[in-house]
This record gives structure tokens, sequence and C-alpha cells, in this order.
């Protein structure tokens, strides 16, 4: 079945487009600005008051802007980080997608196919939405496996793996596919550990970039894709196959960075810079399709719609969307769609 159609000239007025439309470079950078502040900033924090509370305070905040790193390494594979195009796909693959071993060329493919075809049967996203509802017995075990490392070690796997190519290759060739598929992810990785050395505080890579790598940005990860597309009313309609889910200062802060909770608003107008998607969902709020906008108050109210299936039905140990998902992170050079949306 194909999802109905709405033209962006039903939504808006040709001005209200031609204004929500437009990319800037400046406001593109100071977002990875912003992102890297706060990663910086969450260092120096540990390094000058170390104790339990500023390192977990630490990788919670890290952890967000690692996801805020794939959500504009997201808007650079729609071109909105700058209307120049070199300009556009340098910043996005340098500062946000390489850091965290992602590549935006790659996630492009694999992502404007899931805008084309949201919620249906060949949806490459639909392995993330399909399982829903599960109970909360399932999903505390998911949140376990995320906060403990687990996805991230298992999806980080089948990247290396994916990198090195078949056994049975010569070194060359293998060395080859490595670079093509790792090379410049290691290489940023690199600098930014000596950084790190180089202000005294090596340490900083291992405890304060690879853990939240693969703890909280795996938990949140997981949450803002099943805020996105599980338990949507209709997977046919575009204003309720997907939604935006409003978010809060925290949740901004810790879970759902630069905008990404407008998740409805940007499958309508996908072209649209992620700093204009609070302006749409005011118009949108305003028009003649509001009431049949899905919008959540939050991201507990969607985990509880997501979790309400009773515990008495739960079957543990099905891991095979897991691996599917590990496999399809592997491909795309990025945590299963920890760049968007």
């Amino acid at each position: 079945m194909t999802a109905l159609r709405i033209r962006a000239r039903d939504l808006l007025t040709e001005a209200q487009l031609i204004a929500v439309r437009r990319r800037s470079t400046w406001k593109g950078a100071a977002l990875i600005a912003h992102a890297w502040a706060l990663i910086l900033g969450s260092v120096a924090l540990v390094a000058w008051w170390p104790n339990p509370l500023t390192y977990l305070l630490a990788v919670a905040i890290i952890g967000s802007r690692q996801l805020g790193l794939a959500i504009l390494m997201h808007d650079g594979a729609h071109g909105c980080l700058s209307p120049h195009e070199q300009l556009n796909l340098a910043l996005s693959q340098w500062f946000c997608a390489y850091p965290i071993f992602a590549e935006t060329r790659a996630y492009r493919r694999y992502h404007l196919q899931h805008h084309a075809r949201t919620q249906q049967d060949d949806d490459p996203d639909l392995v993330l939405s399909a399982p829903f509802p599960i109970t909360k017995m399932s999903y505390r075990r998911k949140f376990l496996r995320d906060i403990t490392g687990q996805t991230g070690y298992q999806q980080r796997k089948a990247q290396l793996l994916n990198a090195l190519g078949p056994a049975e290759w010569p070194l060359s060739r293998r060395a080859a596919h490595f670079w093509e598929k790792l090379g410049p992810q290691c290489i940023v990785n690199a600098v930014l550990f000596a950084g790190f050395a180089v202000a005294g505080v090596w340490w900083a890579y291992p405890l304060l970039w690879l853990v939240p790598l693969f703890t909280w940005m795996m938990v949140i990860t997981r949450i803002r894709n099943i805020a996105e597309h599980a338990v949507v009313p209709d997977s046919n309609d575009p204003l309720r196959n997907t939604r935006t889910t409003r978010a809060n200062f925290l949740e901004r802060l810790f879970i759902a960075p630069y905008y990404v909770n407008y998740h409805l608003e940007h499958h309508l107008l996908f072209y649209v810079p992620c700093y204009n998607l609070p302006h749409v969902h005011r118009i949108l709020s305003e028009g003649r399709y509001a009431g049949r906008m899905e919008i959540r108050s939050g991201y507990a109210a969607v985990l509880r719609l997501a979790t309400d299936k009773p515990d008495h039905e739960d079957r543990p140990g099905r891991i095979v969307s897991s691996a599917r998902r590990a496999r399809i992170g592997a491909e795309v050079g990025v945590d299963q769609k920890a760049g968007g949306f």
C-alpha cells in the first residue's frame, strides 16, 4: 500500500514556504559549535570537580550531544546545514558524522528511502516501530542492554566486521575497504584523543567520549525511535504515521536535542532546517490539519503508550530485530537511525 501525500502548498503559503526553507550556514555552524561546547564543557567540569555526580551528569549531557551530532548529520544529509553543497557535506561529515563513527552519504541513501516509504512494508525503519506496543518488562530489558553498553557494543562490532570485509579477501583489499568504511572516522577520533591528551585529560576519551557513545546515546536513541513512529494511529496518513512530541527543557537537554522532537513537521517538509521546525509547528497548529496531527505531550507519555502490552504476554529472548538493526547500522555507518528522523 502507498501512503497518502499532502502537498507542501496545502500546508503553508508560498511566502511561509520560502521563509522556512531558508538555510543559513552560520546557524548550522552555530548548532554544531553548541554541541561541541557542551561536550567540552562537560569534560572540563569533570576535570575541575571529579566526583560520581559530575561524571554521571557529564555522561548524560555528552551522550545527548552525541545524538545531537547525529541529528545535525541528518540535517546535512538533507542539505540543511548550509546552502552551499560542499560546505554542507564538510560540516556534516567532519564535525558531526565522523566523530560518532558515522558517514553522511551512506546514511542519506538509506534515510531517503524511509522518507519515501514511511511506515510501509518496504520502509527500512519499519523494524524500529513494528514490534510496539511491548510490555514494560520487555522495555526494561532493552533499557538494561542499552545503559550497560551491550547494544552499543553489538552495533560497533557489526560495523567493525563490515569494515574489515570477508576474511578471504587479500590484506590489501581489506585495508582499502576498511579505509573506505571507517578511515576518516578513525582519524577524527585519533585527533580527538590527541586533543584530550595534550590538554592533560587523556582519560576523557574512553570515559567521557566512548562511555556515553556506548550507553546513554543508545538509551535516548531508542526512546527517540519509539517516539517518532511506534504505535502511531494510521500508517498511511502522513499526519498520523509520524509523531511530534512536546519536550520540556530537561527533555531537550538530555533526550531530544536540536528540535528532533518535531518529527511530524520534518516528515511533512523534510527540506526545512531543524531550527525552523518550531515555526512550522506553530503554523500547522493553527491550520486546517491541526486536529489530525499526531502529537504527544512528553516522552514519558509516549513510553507509557508504547509499553502498555500486558506483562503476561511478555516474550523474552527475541533478539532477531536487534541483530537486524545492528546489520543495518553497519551498512549505513551510523547507530540504527541515530541521525534521524
